[in-house]
């Protein structure tokens, strides 16, 4: 059996797409699965649009999540003369033929074709050539000789069985009249030099899989497997384009999701296991294959996202949680290197409802920095009544010698009862004096994660 090898090849024109990480994912998965290889081919052809700082933002995306390729990157525009003296040796095998149509001719027949409201086909008009006068001056293209007739078909390993007729296949161009190899040409020549065994992909792939059959039969090379994965739309049913808000990997890194929690959800958009929701890394591989992959379209979704993240802020380890927060914080907020003590020992409610990393920041935003700054609607809830009873909670606080939950517990019931009001009536105008908000974590939690002066000081600036 030939030993599994599979690729993700994106194009450094812009931002890796989510579907783009996708699709490596389950690339990456599918090699280590079968104890194969998984290879990263950076499709760099397009010379204007194509940037190495885009490659860099892929390959460090791509090792964010988890997916780590073998070998060096596979870097197409370096093979391209493998390309054309492929496209070369299918003109000697007469599988291809210069085509001399100018692009006034081609944009007339692609307008008749619209005027009928039929697909495009390119009439063929150089296939046989032997009446024809070859223009002066005309550099022509290079098109593949295409199956007329019949059908073909590919045994898809998530679309099943796909069968279309030969005659919707147009003579397809592998070299334009410049000398470069088309994607047609390019991805099936690397793919067999990197003898691929399967190609997982998009299914807006599906044609080009039988245009490029063609190409693997007449050189007579071996046919890899072909899998097409179903896209990822919007909520609002549409194809996700980069236009798309969160389309990219980067729109999650920046509001802190977690690369296990990404990484989770990304498995489970479109590929299901019994009815496991849950999977680590080492259980993503262990049970992932193409069977489970469905057939249908999956919608991006945010919120799925989010509490997918809530559960791995909850459950992973603290350690590995501030890691991850400092880092965070240093590329897309402050750092907090300044205070990791006691961020790091209050991370456990800190996390309490956070959704993200940006969440426990925020929730941290008191323990940061030395002045916090109280809005004014805030300010507005801190009448004579609020500030008498913080007033008074400082007094029996500053008698405190051993700060605990037992003793503030007590402060706080006094006060509850002296001020005939509830806890809430007691809890908030401390919670604004301290964190600078109505919100925030329990109030106990806050004065136990604060330093004794820092507490006596906040709240002598509100009397």
């Amino acid at each position: 059996m030939k030993k599994v090898a599979t690729r993700f090849a994106p194009s450094p024109t812009g931002p890796l797409h989510i579907g783009g990480v996708r699709t490596a994912l389950f690339n990456w998965l599918y090699s280590k699965n079968n104890k194969g290889k998984f290879y990263l081919r950076i499709e760099d052809t397009d010379k204007e649009r194509s940037k190495e700082e885009y490659k860099k933002q892929i390959i460090k995306s791509l090792q964010w999540i988890g997916i780590k390729h073998d070998n060096e990157e596979y870097i197409q525009s370096e093979k391209i003369n493998e390309h054309r003296k492929v496209a070369e040796q299918l003109l000697k095998k007469d599988f291809a033929y210069k085509c001399y149509c100018s692009e006034e001719e081609i944009n007339e027949q692609k307008n008749i074709a619209k005027k009928k409201g039929i697909p495009f086909i390119y009439n063929r008009k150089w296939r046989n050539s032997e009446n024809l006068t070859i223009p002066n001056n005309v550099k022509p293209v290079i098109r593949f000789k295409s199956k007329i007739s019949g059908n073909s078909v590919i045994k898809d390993l998530v679309q099943g069985e796909i069968n279309i007729s030969n005659s919707t296949i147009e003579d397809f161009v592998i070299l334009r009249n410049d000398g470069s190899p088309t994607y047609q040409l390019s991805a099936t020549v690397d793919d067999h030099l990197m003898d691929i065994s399967h190609v997982i992909r998009g299914d807006d792939h599906k044609i080009n899989a039988f245009k490029q059959k063609q190409i693997y039969e007449a050189m007579n090379w071996n046919i890899p497997e072909f899998a097409h994965i179903p896209l990822i739309h919007s909520n609002e049913g549409k194809k996700l384009s980069k236009r798309d808000k969160a389309s990219t990997i980067e729109d999650y890194i920046k509001i802190g999701i977690l690369p296990d929690a990404l990484r989770n959800y990304l498995l489970r958009l479109g590929w299901s296991h019994k009815d496991k929701e849950i999977f680590n890394l080492d259980e993503s591989i262990k049970y992932f294959n193409t069977t489970g992959i469905g057939k249908s379209p999956s919608k991006l979704d945010i919120n799925r996202i989010l509490s997918m993240n809530e559960y791995y802020i909850k459950n992973t380890n603290e350690n590995d949680l501030y890691n991850n927060l400092e880092i965070y914080c240093e590329i897309y907020k402050d750092k907090i290197d300044n205070k990791n003590k006691e961020i790091k020992k209050s991370l456990t409610f800190l996390k309490n409802k956070a959704k993200t990393l940006e969440d426990i920041y925020i929730n941290s935003q008191y323990l940061i920095r030395e002045k916090i700054e109280i809005s004014q609607e805030d300010m507005g809830l801190l009448d004579d009544v609020s500030k008498n009873i913080l007033a008074n909670f400082l007094k029996e606080f500053q008698k405190i010698a051993d700060i605990n939950k037992e003793n503030l517990e007590k402060i706080i019931n006094n006060l509850i009862k002296d001020n005939n009001t509830n806890f809430k009536g007691v809890g908030q105008p401390l919670r604004i004096a301290l964190v600078g908000s109505k919100f925030g974590p329990g109030i106990y939690d806050i004065i136990l994660s604060l330093d004794k002066k820092d507490v006596v000081k906040r709240l002598k600036a509100i009397s």
